[in-house]
């Protein structure tokens, strides 16, 4: 069981610890993937043994090269990347990166990709023998930067429901990563659930475009990206809320805009269990340790005493 954390002020406990679904986390804030590297990258600014959990950045099985520079500019509030899921593929990030979270005790979440269903069940099985400390398994259903003709999972609630089926071989619960770039999500939401997801990461990042004024062509090597940062944040909100609405039984992780606090609650009271903390590590890399001291203050000056019990309070 995970203790109550002690105020750092006058020693008033706050019970920070949370579950998705089978998953029991000592508190709500994890990295979000594509944020945090693949291994111990922000090992040196957040003692990542201390978070809820770091979601590691989304691998394949096989390597990737991903998309061509430039990757990522800022927006307005925020940013806009088109990385194109480049990493290392899973064997290799079992034998050279896992090492150095699990070292610092980090809980792992692993998170996994594909363009076909039989790319998902590859990276899904890679996963299998992984040691216990890989706690759960997010599938990306929603990467917006591959191009190609390439069609998002998280818009077919079938497909997705394929993908959540063929995953299951990894062995461990599976998160699936949802769109916002669908009228379909709750639908989607509610197919993977069917299918065996123990819960959903909503949501990815929006789609969009940065236009290069002098060059007058797509600013982003791989043109098109994602959209990222606090502009986003209300995109988060509504969908975490529809789908708690929609789907009451379903655990959700909330992520999108978060930097701070308070963000974090807004999603929590909106029906996340937790949180995954992004694009504000790009421009504060401490920023994961920062936001779990104000949400941990937020509810001692609120009086609430167990965190989890704020979850969907914003639903009446």
């Amino acid at each position: 069981m995970f203790g109550r954390r002690a105020d750092p002020r006058d020693g008033a406990p706050v019970n920070l610890s949370v579950r998705v679904g089978e998953v029991a986390l000592p508190n709500p804030v994890m990295c979000a993937s594509g944020t945090a590297g693949h291994g111990a990258e922000l090992g040196s600014y957040v003692d990542l043994g201390s978070l809820g959990a770091v979601v590691v950045k989304s691998l394949a099985a096989s390597p990737w090269p991903g998309n061509p520079a430039p990757r990522v500019t800022e927006t307005p509030a925020g940013m806009i990347n088109s990385v194109g899921l480049q990493g290392p593929g899973v064997e290799a990030w079992l034998a050279d990166e896992l090492g150095e979270l699990t070292a610092l005790g980090a809980r792992v979440v692993a998170s996994i990709w594909g363009r076909t269903v039989e790319e998902y069940l590859a990276a899904a099985l890679a996963l299998a023998d992984a040691p216990a400390d890989v706690v759960a398994v997010e599938v990306n259903l929603s990467c917006p930067n591959l191009g190609g003709g390439h069609t998002m999972f998280a818009h077919d609630p079938v497909a997705a429901a394929e993908v959540i089926d063929a995953a299951a071989v990894a062995g461990r619960p599976l998160w699936a990563k949802l769109s916002p770039n669908t009228d379909r999500l709750v639908e989607v939401a509610a197919s993977v659930s069917v299918a065996g997801a123990s819960a959903v990461t909503l949501v990815n990042t929006v789609m969009g475009m940065v236009i290069d004024l002098e060059a007058r062509r797509p600013f982003l090597g791989g043109g098109g990206g994602g959209v990222s940062g606090p502009a986003m944040h209300p995109v988060a909100v509504r969908a975490v809320y529809d789908c708690r609405s929609a789907l009451p039984d379903l655990p959700i992780v909330g992520v999108g805009g978060v930097a701070s606090g308070e963000d974090a609650i807004e999603l929590i009271l909106a029906g996340a269990n937790a949180v995954q903390v992004g694009t504000a590590s790009f421009a504060d890399p401490r920023a994961t340790g920062r936001i779990l001291s104000e949400i941990e203050v937020w509810c001692r000056d609120h009086e609430v005493s167990s965190l989890a019990t704020l979850c969907g309070g914003a639903h009446g």
